[in-house]
């Protein structure tokens, strides 16, 4: 397959598969005689699992390690759902940090009439006085 064809089946674009190779996700795939690169077939069920491991929130680094167990035969199932367990976690953690953030914000969006110059906007005086600290 062409990088274009693997892009198109994984539903990605064909720079994202090429800064998959330079992170090290894909293997650089061997190269025709016309200098083209040939890619497998199973590059793009490893491009679904990057992109739907991305979507689930893990990092490029998280990723490259569940890889890296889906192929250890050590590895159990009890570790990849380890890994997930602190994923959860720190979801939970930014939810509970955007929602501290929603909260402060909807109280200096409320003390703002939004009328009168931006000398006197009590969103941007709090934001000088945050500053301050």
């Amino acid at each position: 397959m062409t990088i274009g064809q693997v892009a198109r089946s994984a539903g990605v674009g064909i720079e994202t598969v090429r800064f998959y190779e330079r992170q090290g996700l894909l293997e650089e795939p061997a190269r025709r005689e016309s200098g083209y690169r040939q890619y497998r077939e199973d590059v793009v069920a490893r491009l679904r699992f990057i992109k739907r491991a991305k979507e689930l929130g893990f990092s490029l680094k998280e990723i490259r390690e569940l890889l890296a167990l889906r192929v250890d035969p050590d590895t159990t199932c009890a570790e990849v759902r380890s890994r997930a367990e602190a994923k959860i976690a720190d979801i939970e953690e930014k939810i509970q940090a955007l929602q501290r953030i929603k909260k402060a914000l909807a109280k200096l969006t409320k003390a703002c009439s939004g009328r009168g110059p931006t000398s006197e906007c009590p969103i941007l005086d709090a934001l000088d006085k945050e500053g301050e600290r």
